[in-house]
């Protein structure tokens, strides 16, 4: 790799070894095991891979390639498919290479990668055995030497991490957040509140923590500040420690390294001399690591934790002021659940066996389903997940202690408040609830209607009318499944609705007597007056009066009159 490349793409492949499984043809080779690398930036992780062109007189085709970190009950987890990794990585391969591309590195991208194919043929699957470790790192000012003076220091500075970085990286140094220059080193004056930064050339977002150079030339840091652990087990506290390599132009060698969590008359009583811990403490110390081994361990043993080292200058022992809050408990477990759909071929459901608190990772699992053991990882991976499954995992040796189980959701039950004929006008609320771990979601569906009436688990109906009536599904979800149930609405007349048919009712009752006594009095009244004008032109006509006709077409005109009335 050139030193623009390496530049470029921020990577440091510490151990350049060719890794080869070979079987009859098959085989992976690695271009590195080690690679250690600065957060934010982008990776490459190589390999090679070969195959027979026949196999058993059939001619051989890759299917499938990939790289995975993840792999339980048969099931290797493309990390393409993982959410972790999302936008985030890319497979580049052809003749017979592969290159896995990560960008945007986290510290918890740090992992062996391995790379897998798959062929037509019956036993062409192959999985690099060996794969390859990668470490994610920040970066840290790291005093190489330094002279006290009476108002300020000379001192010079390197940029370092928790892995070994390439010699030719160029950094860029921060002196109390301003830019000063670039290069593999800083040697400057600081006066007592100057704080340096420094970071790689191109990721200047992912600088180091600043530093009082005057006063954290020499420092501790703890890897954790919280652990729990439980009882009978064995944890590991892990520290690392700077100092300059000269002060005051002499050689800093180290002493004497120890933990302590007690003082007697002001001075730290190294643990390995407590009869409290005999036997049960070791210090694993080196290249400016220290790790406290506590094995068997006691709920008395929860304590805050500290390392100390001295060495041959003057002013140098060091307290890592902080130190590590142990607890000593139960470990708490829970199943968290995730779910990847990305690829229609390549989906899976993955179980991670987690505590609340931060326990060793080098504790080992057990996996349960439906109370038999399946599997012996931290995390476990199925293909399908069936309804009537359910899931635990609990610690080996510590099986006493199970985490809650998972399953998918029971069939829901339902209900509706008030109960019976819901009135027009009034309002309901209807509840949908779920044996659901994890917790389900719920969606509500109204028959005939494709798209969700509502979601949640209580859904209110104000002002209900007819056409809110009928049938209603009440959905549970949850990422290992789906239930459903069904209730049906009836909506009744409200109180306004049956006032306005009393009033029809009445009005009914009231009128039509009314109408038909009117009908019959006009009707009488016609009658009368048809008789009284028949009178009357009989006697005309008796007294041959010359007015007869005038007098019967005006008594028709009148009888006409009210028939239309009546009509």
């Amino acid at each position: 790799m050139s030193v623009t490349a390496a530049a470029s793409g921020f990577v440091v492949l510490l151990l350049t070894v060719t890794v080869v499984q070979c079987e009859n043809g098959w085989d992976v080779s690695y271009t590195s095991t080690e690679i250690c690398a600065v957060r934010g930036s982008t990776v490459y992780i190589t390999c090679t891979y070969t195959y027979p062109s026949t196999f058993n007189n059939h001619e051989t085709t890759v299917q499938e390639t990939f790289w995975f970190i993840k792999e339980s009950n048969g099931i290797h987890v493309d990390l393409r498919t993982d959410p972790e990794y999302s936008g985030r990585v890319e497979n580049l391969w052809g003749n017979n290479k592969c290159t896995l591309r990560i960008s945007n590195l986290r510290e918890s991208d740090s992992a062996v990668y391995k790379f897998r194919f798959t062929t037509n043929q019956p036993t062409g699957s192959l999985t690099g055995s060996a794969g390859v470790t990668l470490s994610v790192t920040d970066l840290h000012v790291q005093v190489s030497r330094s002279e006290k003076h009476d108002s300020f220091d000379r001192a010079e500075l390197r940029c370092q991490s928790r892995c070994r970085l390439p010699d030719h990286l160029n950094y860029v140094w921060y002196k109390n957040q301003q830019k000063i220059e670039e290069g593999a080193t800083y040697l400057d004056i600081f006066l007592r509140t100057d704080r340096v930064s420094c970071a790689v050339k191109g990721l200047e977002d992912f600088r180091s923590p600043s530093m009082l150079v005057s006063q954290n030339g020499w420092s501790v840091s703890y890897t954790s500040t919280e652990i729990c652990a439980f009882r009978g087990s064995t944890v590991d506290i892990n520290c690392t420690y700077t100092y300059p390599s000269t002060f005051n132009l002499r050689d800093t060698t180290v002493q004497e390294t120890f933990w302590f969590i007690k003082e007697s008359n002001g001075i730290p009583v190294d643990l390995r001399t407590d009869p409290e811990y005999s036997g049960r403490v070791e210090n694993l110390c080196g290249n400016n690591k220290c790790t406290l081994r506590i094995s068997n361990l006691r709920e008395s043993d929860s304590a805050v934790y500290k390392f100390r080292f001295t060495t041959n200058q003057p002013t140098g022992s060091v307290t890592g002021s902080a130190g590590v809050t142990l607890s000593v408990t139960d470990p708490q477990l829970q199943v968290d659940v995730r779910r990847s759909t990305a690829n229609p071929s390549s989906t899976w459901t993955e179980l991670t066996c987690h505590s609340r608190c931060q326990l060793p990772d080098h504790l080992s699992y057990v996996w349960y389903n439906n109370n038999k053991p399946v599997g012996r990882k931290k995390y476990f991976h199925l293909r399908h997940f069936n309804d009537e499954d359910s899931y635990h995992c609990a610690i080996e040796g510590q099986e006493r202690f199970p985490s809650p189980t998972v399953y998918a959701p029971k069939p829901p039950s339902v209900s509706v408040s008030p109960s019976g004929e819901i009135m027009e006008g009034s309002s309901v609320t209807l509840t949908c609830s779920s044996d659901a771990n994890p917790a389900a979601n719920y969606t509500w569906y109204k028959e005939d209607e494709d798209s969700p009436t509502a979601s949640g688990q209580i859904f209110t109906i104000t002002d209900i009318t007819a056409e809110h009536g009928g049938k209603y599904q009440c959905e549970a979800q949850n990422t290992l499944g789906r239930s459903k149930a069904t209730l049906h609405l009836t909506v009744g007349a409200g109180k306004s609705v049956i006032i306005m048919n009393i009033i029809r009712l009445t009005l009914v009752v009231v009128l039509v007597p009314v109408l038909v006594w009117t009908l019959w009095t006009r009707m009488k009244k016609t009658l009368s007056l048809k008789s009284e004008v028949n009178e009357a032109v009989e006697m005309i006509e008796s007294q041959n009066c010359p007015e007869y006709e005038n007098v019967a077409a005006a008594a028709q005109t009148e009888d006409t009159e009210e028939q239309e009335d009546l009509v």
